[in-house]
């Protein structure tokens, strides 16, 4: 498993425990680095762990518009919270990081929902990431 695919996991295990906890995602930030401080084994991971997480928390308005818009018909609200959470970053990856190509960010998107969420989510993240990345390129 690369760097990044680990360092996506560890984003998104931020992002659903603040959401989960009903917790700012700075003090959920915070905390995961107090964590990454000390067990500097992981320390490959961390920083685009929080590069992730700081996209998502600076751009997370125009993030959940995104979401909202391209949903069709599902609300935040309705989708299940480890659904909200990668395409949170699905999105910060395709729309802030140029260094990650849409095709990436789609596919690590798709395979976190293929192995965390729904028997449907997979197809859902893959859809919205997908008009998302051809109406914003």
């Amino acid at each position: 498993m690369s760097a990044r695919t680990k360092a996506r996991k560890r984003a998104l295990d931020i992002l659903y425990v603040a959401d989960i906890r009903q917790i700012s995602i700075d003090d959920a930030l915070v905390a995961e680095t107090q964590r990454a401080m000390a067990e500097p084994e992981r320390s490959t991971s961390w920083g685009y762990a929080r590069d992730i997480v700081q996209g998502v928390i600076e751009n997370r308005p125009e993030i959940d518009e995104l979401i909202e818009t391209y949903s069709q018909g599902w609300s935040l609200g309705r989708m299940p919270t480890i659904d909200r959470a990668i395409l949170r970053m699905g999105i910060w990856e395709l729309t802030k990081n140029d260094e990650i190509p849409d095709a990436v960010a789609i596919s690590e998107a798709v395979e976190l929902a293929q192995s965390l969420s729904t028997d449907d989510s997979a197809s859902f993240v893959n859809g919205l990431l997908g008009r998302i990345a051809t109406t914003t390129a």
